[in-house]
């Protein structure tokens, strides 16, 4: 594993974090290391062949009042509309329910050098990034 200030316990809880955009039966659930049809049907349906999945809840994981999470999402949604055609609303949830849920988004198009820099931005340890092959990945960022 490369060389990062984000312990091994951040990471493994990144790791087992489900990822889900949409709501209902049409939510997209994304896990990290594994391959999402769905995802990839999506792809095909909005001819493209990457897609980012990011929050700004929590900067670098300390815990931020829920006004400051909230502006602080409403600001990424707007830079997400302004480089991509598909943003979807989401959340980023610890299915062993240790942590609460963070408000997240999905959006196409993202390459992962875009995803970097919007990650940095908004001072996350890491970003999930999905290239063609639809298998998410943690792009770690400190």
């Amino acid at each position: 594993m490369a060389q990062t200030e984000i312990s091994e316990e951040k990471i493994k809880a990144y790791g087992a974090t489900h990822y889900r955009a949409g709501s209902g039966s049409d939510a997209l659930v994304l896990r990290i290391g594994q391959h999402s049809p769905a995802l990839a049907l999506h792809y095909a349906g909005n001819g493209v062949d990457c897609a980012l999945f990011i929050t700004a809840f929590n900067p670098f994981g300390q815990e931020q009042d829920d006004a400051a999470n909230q502006t602080a999402h409403a600001r990424l949604g707007e830079q997400l509309r302004d480089v991509s055609d598909h943003v979807f609303e989401g959340d980023g949830a610890d299915p062993s329910g240790q942590w609460p849920a963070e408000r997240s988004y999905l959006a196409f198009g993202i390459d992962a050098d875009a995803a970097r820099v919007l990650g940095r931005r908004f001072q996350q340890d890491a970003v999930v990034w999905i290239g063609k092959d639809a298998v998410p990945q943690l792009l770690l960022l400190r």
